[in-house]
């Protein structure tokens, strides 16, 4: 199966539309542009019908699978969206779609759209059976670093050209919203019609509209990044998350950190790693992380997350955002009042 961007489905339909495009992500902008590429490219092609289905537990498959049967001399050529549930697919989901693969024709094109597939649905018979001649369309919000890439393609497609020294600005005051983020590139584009953006032209016209989840904090921590940690933060407060939710985001990973630096010296860290099942895609934070912190900064953290939570079960009405900011202090390095450190 062909794996690619949003930005990149405009080259691949030039050599040809596929069978099946399957879209997997979370992020609303990129999801739907992707989405209306692929429709217009098919519909110059003749595929003027459109069917989008919210697979569920009612699902009538019977209806989808007359639909791709019914073939005849003037029968329109047909698009045909299954949306997958967020909670994934069933097992009977799984083989309706094994045999709908079946009676797929060249005048179906089979648009598939998931939050996400674990592992073991990219190595499913269905899966397997469609990779021959779909193209897997990853529709995940960009993070911290790939956000600069998706800045410089989409000014490029407009004919924008960004000051380098603009896109770090962008990226702060955008991250997580890709939405809000192409509505300002539009709306500069309107006032700057010769292209050319200064950094002060973005300034003067920004808004500081990111948006986080406590995941982003908890990297932004691991990283140990402390301007990015405290404007996280107070975006999250601000936006009147609950702050017990990252006290719960943060504790399985700092317990997992006092582990292995516990046992890193005797054990290699890639063994560790396997022993307790780090995700691949996790291992470099949780490296950097481990070779920033100290045994005795990690107590400390470990100790004042405790006495949060003890405090919580006093009084859950209380506010804890001071103390996840102390927290955030600590794990980013900063040095703390000795009341602070009191490590029993």
């Amino acid at each position: 199966m062909i794996r690619l961007y949003p930005e990149q489905l405009s080259v691949q339909l030039q050599q040809g539309l596929r069978g099946c495009y399957l879209f997997c992500g979370n992020d609303p902008l990129l999801l739907q542009e992707s989405q209306d590429t692929i429709r217009h490219t098919a519909q110059r092609q003749g595929f003027t019908e459109y069917f989008s289905i919210i697979l569920d537990g009612h699902t009538e498959w019977e209806n989808i699978f007359t639909l791709c049967q019914a073939r005849s001399l003037f029968a329109c050529r047909q698009i045909l969206l299954l949306i997958f549930p967020d909670s994934g697919l069933t097992t009977l989901m799984s083989q309706q779609l094994i045999r709908l693969t079946a009676l797929l024709h060249p005048d179906i094109l089979l648009l598939l759209r998931a939050n996400k597939l674990t592992k073991a649905q990219q190595n499913s018979a269905w899966y397997k059976a469609l990779s021959q001649n779909a193209v897997f369309v990853s529709c995940q919000t960009p993070d911290q670093t790939q956000l600069p890439r998706w800045i410089n393609n989409r000014a490029q497609n407009m004919k924008l050209d960004i000051d380098a020294a603009a896109i770090p600005l962008l990226c702060h005051c955008y991250e997580g919203n890709l939405l809000a983020l192409s509505q300002m590139l539009q709306k500069l584009s309107l006032l700057y019609p010769n292209g050319r953006l200064t950094l002060l032209h973005v300034e003067q016209m920004v808004n500081d509209v990111a948006h986080f989840t406590p995941y982003h904090w908890l990297d932004a921590l691991l990283t140990g990044v402390s301007g990015r940690t405290w404007h996280i933060l107070q975006k999250l407060q601000q936006e009147e998350e609950p702050p017990v939710i990252l006290l719960r985001v943060l504790q399985p990973d700092l317990l997992l950190l006092l582990t292995l630096k516990r046992n890193m010296e005797q054990v290699p860290l890639c063994n560790l790693f396997e022993q307790h099942k780090v995700w691949q895609n996790r291992r470099n934070i949780m490296t950097e992380a481990l070779q920033r912190l100290s045994l005795s900064q990690i107590q400390q953290a470990v100790h004042l997350l405790a006495q949060i939570e003890i405090e919580l079960k006093h009084d859950y009405g209380q506010s804890i955002w001071s103390r996840l900011e102390t927290l955030s202090m600590l794990l980013c390095g900063a040095a703390l009042p000795e009341s602070f450190l009191d490590v029993h």
